[in-house]
C-alpha cells in the first residue's frame, strides 16, 4: 500500500519477543512562540535529544514546528533502538515525503548523528520479514549482526545517510 508521511515501523524487543511497533509522527508550524511537543507511548526526553540530533546532524530543523509523536496500539517503547524510527518519522513528516511502507527502521542514535549497534537484530529482522516487509535500514556496525536475512538489509553509518538512504532527503 501507498505509505503515508510519518508513519514508519520498527522492530523492538519486549522481553524477548520481538514486535513490530508503528511510529507517528505529525509536524506543523506553531502557531505560538513556544512549539508544542506531545508525546505517547515513547520518553519525551528522549525526543527532545533526537530534534537536537536532526537539527545539529542532519540539518532538519523543527524549532518553529509543533511535534506529535505516537507510538501505535499504546505501547510504550523505552529501547534507545526506535531512535532511527522516530527520526525518520519526523524527517518524513516535516518532508511530506512517505517513507516505504515495506521497510523497517532500527537503530539507536548517537549525539554525533552516527547509528548505534542494537542487540537482537537478526530476531528483529526474521520477525519483520515473517509480517511481510522486505526491506531493513539498520546501522552499518550491526550488519555482521544479520545470520542470512531474508530482508534487503542496508546499512548506515550516520542519521543524515539513513535519511537519503530512506527516500526522505536528498543528500
Amino acid at each position: 500500500t501507498k505509505g503515508v508521511p510519518g508513519s514508519v515501523v520498527v522492530p523492538t524487543v519486549e522481553g524477548t519477543r520481538p514486535l513490530l511497533v508503528e511510529v507517528q509522527a505529525l509536524v506543523t508550524p506553531t502557531s505560538f512562540g513556544l512549539p508544542r511537543r506531545t508525546v505517547s507511548g515513547a520518553d519525551p526526553q528522549r525526543l527532545a535529544l533526537l530534534l537536537a540530533v536532526l537539527a545539529k546532524r542532519a540539518g532538519i530543523s523543527l524549532g518553529s514546528h509543533d511535534v506529535y509523536v505516537n507510538l501505535v496500539g499504546g505501547l510504550r517503547v523505552r529501547e534507545p533502538a526506535a531512535d532511527l524510527a522516530v527520526a525518520v518519522a519526523l524527517a518524513s513528516a516535516l518532508r511530506d515525503r512517505a517513507a516505504d511502507p515495506r521497510t523497517v527502521f532500527v537503530g539507536e542514535l548517537g549525539l554525533g548523528g552516527e547509528l548505534r549497534r542494537v542487540q537482537r537484530l537478526a530476531a528483529r529482522l526474521k520477525e519483520a520479514q515473517r509480517l511481510g516487509f522486505t526491506r531493513a535500514v539498520v546501522p552499518q556496525a550491526s550488519l555482521g549482526d544479520l545470520n542470512g536475512s531474508g530482508l534487503d538489509v542496508v546499512g548506515a553509518a550516520t542519521l543524515r545517510e539513513a535519511l537519503t538512504r530512506s527516500g526522505i532527503t536528498d543528500s
